[in-house]
């Protein structure tokens, strides 16, 4: 199965702001992950998100970045044509910073 990998503006953003040093290995992560970016319990990569807060993130998914502390919060779309991975938040976890600001870009671009 191929996926389309998209970013929100907001997440295109964030990603430009990473350390030079920082951005290369993030940017690898998401590719591989981009393979099969659904939930591990059906074969994927992707770390299921519930509830963080209060935040409903359910039907997304996060990657962790645990050695650099970033984290990157998606959702996987998948429609007749089209299996898209859609990039939310790229970001430095700081306590539920970055469950946050998933929730506000969810309400806001209706994900």
């Amino acid at each position: 199965m191929n996926w389309i990998l998209e970013y929100l503006p907001e997440a295109e953003d964030d990603l430009k702001k990473l350390d030079g040093s920082i951005r290369p290995q993030v940017v690898k992560g998401i590719r591989k992950v981009l393979q099969n970016p659904l939930p591990k319990e059906k074969g994927g990569y992707g770390n299921p998100l519930g509830n963080k807060g209060n935040n409903n993130l359910t039907e997304l998914l996060k990657i962790k970045f645990k050695r650099i502390g970033i984290r990157v919060v998606y959702k996987t779309v998948q429609i007749p044509e089209k299996n898209i991975m859609k990039v939310i938040v790229v970001s430095a976890r700081s306590d539920n910073e970055v469950y946050d600001l998933a929730g506000k870009r969810r309400k806001e671009n209706r994900l």
